[in-house]
């Protein structure tokens, strides 16, 4: 018993090595399209939406899951731009909300144009 437990105790650090060896053996990784702005994540949604509803509506196979899974990393990079711009949107609306409780008109007014610039982009 008390060699099992020092195997086990020698062993647990170089899981995690093993976890990576497994995955990289699993799938290729790639980078995916960039989102550097907004407007860069709504193309890349736009085009890569459409080219996975392309591949799914066909029968599932092994290289169309390898197409999935390459077009998922760009989706993810738009994703994760798109939840980076509309937290700063929430950001932008809270100024307009608080200088309307404020009165502040200065604010209103330029915050307000900014938040409807940026939100007529996600639904025009």
């Amino acid at each position: 018993m008390k060699k099992m437990f020092l195997a086990l105790l020698l062993l647990v650090p170089l899981m995690p090595l093993a976890g990576v060896a497994l995955a990289d053996a699993r799938v290729d990784h790639f980078k995916g399209l960039p989102a550097p702005t907004l407007d860069a994540a709504l193309t890349n949604l736009a085009e890569y939406n459409q080219r996975l509803g392309t591949v799914l509506a066909e029968p599932m196979n092994t290289a169309r899951s390898a197409e999935v899974h390459e077009i998922t990393y760009t989706l993810e990079n738009a994703l994760q731009r798109l939840t980076l711009e509309l937290a700063e949107l929430a950001d932008v609306l809270e100024e307009v909300h608080v200088g309307s409780e404020a009165n502040d008109f200065s604010t209103i007014e330029e915050k307000g144009q900014e938040y409807l610039q940026t939100v007529r982009k996600l639904i025009p």
